[in-house]
């Protein structure tokens, strides 16, 4: 017959008594929630769905997803335990938890030898996985917006009516995309990994997030340096550069930091901050003589002789001539609004709102 008592790392669970205890003393657990953590224990090794959870806790009483993440999210907090490195509770993402633990007088069951499917969903599960792939996947989205409406731009107004205006489209539609592709992935995966080691609240998240822009910044000038110096003879100066990724990717990893302070905070605030973030970025970088994708655009269409793109006529609706401050500050701030808000939001959607590690609100 299965104990009542259950004992892992110096806690003491007695679910005769309904009790959680540490070193003895007691520890203060509504009767939901110890319900929830009997259940885990007793299912331990186990997933526990949400409608297990819904049914065993909450008896059919019609509650919201949230009254789950928050009992998680309690446990947690009195074991001591972290979503992004758990001990006990570990996540199934979109299914339910499992209880981890090693319970005293059992041991750890011998590991099975992986198979590749086993491999695969253990892979696509992973932190680092998840969060960099689904902030990949914001920083693309800002890549098909940007690329689009700079695409429509260059070919009502920066390109010539009979040099094929939908080709003109595609082309910086590609471009965009695929810079903010790279960019993203690179920042995106560097915040994912910071968040793996240290937790989300840790400002490696903003260090991370900085570094890994610098880097991808430096290596894709240095490449495109090269690719024009050996394709055409001559460099062009001044294009996007280390600067302008270290900004971007402070942006980004500053909002999604910021974010995971805020109790209750969702998506759309991961996103909010990363447009204001993004933006103020954007505004130094311009300022600072920097250029991000228009600016280097600019810049490439005066190193290529006969190139058709001329933006100096989108810097005209604003009233200057050429392509001048004013033109890099518009564009440079709607870059990194665009790219800094979609990043964040994406990198958020990929942590979900059980999985991050943030102030716990009180019952």
């Amino acid at each position: 017959m299965e104990s009542t008592i259950y004992r892992f790392s110096g806690f003491e669970l007695d679910a005769g008594e309904r009790q959680l205890r540490r070193d003895g003393a007691e520890l203060p657990l509504n009767a939901r929630y110890l319900d929830a953590l009997i259940l885990l224990v007793r299912e331990r090794g186990q997933l526990v769905t949400k409608d297990r959870f819904m049914d065993a806790v909450w008896r059919g009483i019609p509650v919201t997803d949230e009254a789950l993440t928050q009992c998680i999210r309690t446990l947690r907090r009195t074991l001591g335990d972290e979503a992004g490195d758990p001990r006990f509770i570990a996540t199934v993402p979109k299914f339910g938890y499992r209880f981890v633990g090693v319970i005293e007088g059992e041991g750890a069951a011998p590991p099975l030898p992986p198979t590749p499917a086993v491999l695969d969903a253990a892979l696509v599960q992973s932190p680092i996985w998840r969060v960099g792939a689904s902030g990949t996947a914001g920083a693309v989205a800002a890549g098909v917006v940007g690329g689009l409406t700079y695409g429509v731009l260059g070919a009502t107004l920066a390109v010539p009516a009979q040099s094929g205006a939908l080709s003109f489209v595609l082309v910086l539609a590609c471009i965009t995309i695929a810079v903010a592709a790279i960019g993203g992935g690179a920042v995106a995966f560097g915040v994912a990994a910071a968040v793996h080691r240290n937790g989300a609240r840790s400002p490696l998240v903003i260090i991370s997030g900085a570094l890994a822009g610098l880097i991808v910044g430096a290596v894709a000038k240095l490449l495109g340096i090269d690719a024009f110096a050996l394709l055409l003879g001559r460099a062009p100066e001044g294009i996007t550069g280390a600067p302008e990724g270290l900004a971007l990717g402070t942006a980004v990893g500053l909002a999604f930091w910021i974010t995971t302070r805020r109790a209750g905070s969702t998506k759309r605030h991961a996103g909010l901050a990363g447009i204001a973030l993004g933006a103020a970025a954007g505004l130094i970088i311009a300022l600072l003589g920097g250029r991000l994708l228009a600016g280097s655009i600019d810049v490439l269409t005066h190193t290529m002789e006969g190139a058709r793109l001329d933006l100096s006529r989108i810097g005209a609706l604003l009233g200057e001539i050429g392509f001048g401050l004013r033109s890099r500050i518009v564009t440079s701030v709607a870059e990194g609004a665009l790219f800094g808000g979609f990043t964040a939001a994406g990198l958020w959607r990929g942590m979900g709102a059980a999985q991050v590690d943030q102030p716990e609100r009180q019952d």
